[in-house]
């Protein structure tokens, strides 16, 4: 597939070669509605955080890691006018309910707009945006996104000119996701535990984005000491910790993190390679 341009969008900035963080906020965001702690009520905009997701400017286009529900404000900031593919790690809402921004890809792309995921997040996506796959034949154009599912499973696969593998990962007790390893950079949102299997996934590598969501532990996220203790077992050369809650503020934190470990923060821009 080759890298599109939406006509005559002077917003569209071309983002090839780097990652850029959509959002790194946990499922309510930050500033939490009510919340009047100093982190929701901070000016600094790296204590700002949106919902969690990424986009990667790779050879033959954009590929977004999850469609967070402030999808469409995201991408507006970031100035990114097409996506051409996503891949997803789960189906909870914070990580899933933003698709129905994308209804505009498919006149970029001139049709669907490909999905990657596992067969659960298939079935939420079925379920929850049941009138994508059965519209009215009279609807009218872009009344509905129109999407192509392909199933992963943990096999690496090839898309937009770059192998993906795909990461199992714990997100609590009860359900599996998954993160992927692209290059030798690593994005794992949303875990609690990362078996030992994944672990040999990530191995050698430049940079790993990995969950911590608070300083105290929960079920279902890596807290800050969790979060840690992995960045050292893994050994990357640089580690970002995402989808972090109003417990975590920026500057403050950042002081406490070791040699390598930073909090990754909206709109912030890293190289691929």
């Amino acid at each position: 597939m080759a890298r599109q341009t939406p006509p005559g969008d002077i917003r569209t900035r071309d983002i090839t070669g780097h990652m850029v963080f959509l959002g790194t906020g946990t499922s309510v965001g930050v500033p939490m509605i009510g919340c009047p702690c100093p982190v929701c009520s901070s000016k600094n905009p790296k204590n700002h955080r949106t919902r969690c997701g990424v986009v990667l400017g790779l050879p033959q286009g954009n590929l977004l890691i999850d469609t967070p529900p402030d999808l469409r404000a995201q991408l507006l900031r970031e100035q990114i006018g097409i996506i051409h593919a996503v891949a997803y790690t789960h189906g909870h809402v914070d990580h899933l309910y933003g698709l129905d921004d994308l209804r505009l890809m498919q006149f970029y792309l001139g049709g669907p707009i490909p999905i990657y995921c596992e067969a659960l997040v298939e079935a939420r996506i079925r379920k929850s945006f049941d009138y994508a796959f059965n519209a009215p034949t009279d609807l009218h154009a872009g009344g509905v996104p129109k999407l192509q599912i392909h199933p992963i499973d943990l096999r690496p696969f090839d898309l937009l000119g770059t192998r993906m593998t795909p990461i199992r990962l714990q997100h609590g007790q009860r359900l599996e996701i998954f993160g992927f390893r692209f290059g030798n950079i690593a994005y794992c949102t949303d875990t609690s535990a990362i078996p030992a299997a994944s672990i040999a996934r990530l191995q050698n590598l430049d940079v790993f984005i990995l969950d911590c969501l608070r300083r105290q532990p929960h079920i279902t996220h890596f807290c800050l000491d969790e979060a840690l203790a992995m960045a050292a077992q893994i050994k990357a050369k640089r580690t970002f910790l995402t989808h972090l809650s109003h417990d975590l503020e920026h500057e403050a934190t950042g002081a406490l993190l070791p040699p390598g470990v930073e909090l990754a923060y909206d709109g912030m821009q890293i190289p691929l390679s």
